[in-house]
């Protein structure tokens, strides 16, 4: 029995699957024109760049070597220091210095380990920015 002019055959039931060729060919389009047109389009401001050279920097900062005996003495570059003052007089010193040394802790093996941080806090209480241990290596 046909019903408003259609047939019971099979062949004229709707479709219920969602045709993709059509919107393959439309995404396909669309990246083709995306690759194409990005390059293109730049999106940059002009500015004039300051210039820099790439060289090294020639003045390189002196190290100062702050050497500790076994008995706990002080040595500042191989020269003996009389008292922790002077210590502190010595590091203030270096501290205000432009650009500031390195300082390089050398600690002798028998010495207490006290006298190394005593050293170390008054470099940083000093204001000390660059502060180096000095090893030898192992045989």
């Amino acid at each position: 029995m046909a019903h408003g002019g259609f047939s019971d055959n099979d062949d004229n039931e709707m479709l219920s699957e969602i045709n993709m060729i059509p919107l393959i060919d439309v995404m396909l389009v669309l990246l083709i024109v995306f690759i194409i047109t990005v390059p293109v389009m730049k999106h940059a401001v002009n500015i004039d760049l300051p210039r820099a050279s790439n060289e090294k920097e020639l003045v390189k900062p002196e190290t100062v070597r702050l050497s500790v005996d076994a008995d706990g003495a002080y040595f500042w570059n191989e020269q003996k220091l009389a008292s922790d003052n002077e210590l502190q007089g010595h590091l203030a010193a270096a501290a205000a210095q432009n650009p500031q040394p390195d300082l390089h802790i050398r600690g002798d093996r028998a010495v207490r380990y006290e006298r190394v941080a005593q050293a170390m806090a008054a470099a940083q209480q000093a204001g000390m920015k660059k502060i180096g241990f000095v090893t030898e290596p192992a045989k």
